[in-house]
């Protein structure tokens, strides 16, 4: 049986997918958002500090004992770190919590998706067993993604059209940054490209908070976005009003 790295687990998750869910968090990230709040969370594998290696049945073991908090439309939800980058596991353990009749929601930034090769299906496998995806899209513009996060958005944006096609349920993440996700042209621009998708149940609108930035030091690592302050009220409004009219 395949064990996935996880880094951590939350029991009582009121915010990542429909219902109450429990939260498991891969390690392993190839994206380096400057807002990451989970930076301890980008190495990969066993070398990692504070990683555990679970397999499938362990992880679901552990979930079932607060069965009774989900009701009806809770599960469990796989974020990280980026899950996709294990999923292998991913499959198994999605696999294995339907039979047990747990609903499953993926929280990812889609950085690793191809709509093509193995991987492909690969997720389309996993697209089978899961429920409800949680979509971050960073930034609309491709170059101003890679200067956020190290890498383009192309394929991010092909994986929203491909979960469209498939309608499989999507809730929309964007963390609003002053200066960087925020300029009204930009936030417009994503709204038509999500007034292409046909499955999107939810937009979500982020603030950034500069929360995690002792988890940089600690780590060792420049926090690019030292003395940016949470976006105001007012942007945040406008944001609102753009993306969820």
């Amino acid at each position: 049986m395949t064990k996935g790295y996880v880094h951590s687990t939350d029991s009582f998750g009121s915010v990542d997918g429909p219902g109450i869910r429990y939260l498991i968090f891969l390690q392993g990230c190839d994206m380096r958002c400057r807002y990451c709040h989970n930076p301890d969370t980008w190495t990969h594998g066993a070398v990692a500090n504070n990683v555990t290696e679970m397999t499938v049945d362990e992880i679901l073991t552990k979930a079932e004992r607060y069965r009774s908090y989900w009701r009806q439309n809770g599960g469990i939800t796989v974020s990280g770190g980026e899950p996709l980058l294990q999923i292998d596991f991913l499959i198994e353990l999605f696999e294995e919590a339907h039979k047990r009749g747990i609903t499953t929601c993926l929280d990812t930034c889609a950085q690793p998706f191809r709509r093509e090769g193995e991987f492909f299906e690969k997720f389309e496998r996993l697209m089978a067993v899961t429920d409800t995806v949680l979509l971050d899209i960073k930034h609309i513009v491709s170059e101003e993604h890679k200067a956020l996060t190290g890498h383009r958005n192309e394929n991010i944006l092909e994986c929203a059209k491909y979960l469209s096609d498939i309608n499989k349920p999507v809730w929309i993440r964007h963390v609003l940054v002053p200066g960087i996700t925020d300029k009204v042209e930009h936030l417009k621009e994503l709204r038509l490209f999500l007034d292409t998708l046909t499955n999107v149940v939810k937009i979500e609108i982020l603030p950034y908070h500069s929360m995690a930035e002792f988890k940089y030091e600690q780590l060792g690592i420049e926090y690019t976005l030292k003395g940016v302050l949470p976006p105001s009220k007012e942007s945040v409004e406008e944001a609102r009003r753009i993306l969820l009219a």
